[in-house]
């Protein structure tokens, strides 16, 4: 065969292990995170507020809770999904950032799947966030139909920061954001 035929063969291989195996898989995570950027800041004219806090949730022992506790916080909200690759992705860096502020924001990174593989996901990836299951069908007082998807709220409940899409949280300028939103 000619290095031609053979360069244009390995090539093909490749792109087709990309959309088939679990190099690609591993590929598509990589690649989201390298193309994740800090997510824009909405200006403070254009925030929107969340009026209703009545949002019953599940805890990780899929315990009832109402997001009203969090009311007069500062608060991070992520939508997610095991399955999702993006979702997988960013939440390396959510994980980071919840190491940095546990305990100083309320974090809710939120599912709608089933307990088992979440848990599952949970200890293979070694995060250790507290999952929140939604109740479908629930009001919602923002949008989380499309995973993966993100808000930072002010202790106001006005949206600083709505991302829909993969962004990298675990950098200095959301540390700068936060610290601001905390010291208010």
């Amino acid at each position: 065969m000619r290095k031609k035929t053979v360069l244009n063969i390995a090539i093909m291989a490749l792109v087709l292990s990309f959309f088939v195996t679990p190099l690609g898989d591993y590929s598509k995570v990589l690649l989201n995170k390298i193309f994740s950027f800090s997510p824009q800041v909405t200006k403070e004219n254009n925030r929107e507020q969340v009026t209703d806090y009545n949002w019953k949730l599940k805890d990780a022992n899929w315990d009832f809770f109402n997001f009203k506790q969090s009311k007069g916080k500062v608060v991070f909200i992520n939508f997610w999904r095991s399955w999702i690759l993006p979702s997988e992705a960013e939440l390396e860096s959510i994980q980071k950032l919840y190491d940095n502020y546990e305990g100083r924001v309320d974090f809710y990174l939120i599912t709608n799947e089933e307990r088992e593989p979440v848990e599952e996901f949970m200890k293979e990836k070694g995060f250790t966030f507290p999952v929140t299951y939604s109740i479908v069908g629930d009001p919602m007082p923002v949008d989380g139909s499309k995973p993966p998807q993100s808000y930072l709220l002010d202790r106001n409940g006005r949206i600083v920061i709505q991302k829909e899409g993969v962004a990298d949280w675990d950098n200095d300028k959301v540390k700068l954001i936060i610290d601001k939103l905390l010291l208010r």
